[in-house]
């Protein structure tokens, strides 16, 4: 179970690379194999965005890492422009980027929404489209699916929004 969401520190960066390899790895288990890719993310980008005060993690009952997200308030560039499709509004949101767990607690995207959610009424979110297990997690959590998204490197991700 979650007990804590909070900043990530830079003594935290160890454990939360670990946990990307984590995810990763599932992935790959999972027939995902295009995401994540070269190293991606890297230290040096996760320690720009613990720096940006956007990079978050999750401790268990024991004060484990168990999970790790990034949550950023406000315009992403990345969704300014949707294909196939459109945002449900366009009201101020909330971006959720790079959820990643061990896999030793269930219910860490769950936790991190719920986070997200306390935070403001509005999130967004995007996953690769071989990515069908974060696919699943979000329409089992309530979003709804909007179109395509580019990223920086050009491919194409599938979008979500929820509204609460």
């Amino acid at each position: 179970m979650i007990d804590l969401i909070r900043p990530t520190t830079l003594s935290d960066l160890p454990r939360v690379m670990e946990l990307y390899d984590i995810a990763r790895n599932f992935m790959r288990q999972n027939g995902n194999t295009g995401q994540w890719i070269n190293g991606y993310p890297t230290e040096s980008y996760i320690s720009e965005e613990i720096a940006a005060g956007h990079s978050f993690v999750c401790e268990n009952e024991a004060g484990k890492i168990v999970g790790t997200f990034c949550f950023i308030m406000g315009d992403d560039p990345t969704y300014r422009k949707i294909y196939e499709g459109r945002w449900l509004n366009d009201a101020p949101y909330g971006a959720v980027h790079r959820i990643a767990s061990s896999g030793e607690e269930k219910g860490v995207a769950r936790a991190c929404f719920d986070w997200c959610f306390r935070r403001i009424a509005t999130i967004r979110v995007d996953t690769h489209p071989d990515n069908t297990v974060m696919q699943n997690v979000l329409r089992d959590y309530g979003f709804t699916y909007c179109g395509i998204i580019y990223v920086t490197n050009g491919t194409s991700r599938f979008a979500y929004q929820l509204t609460k």
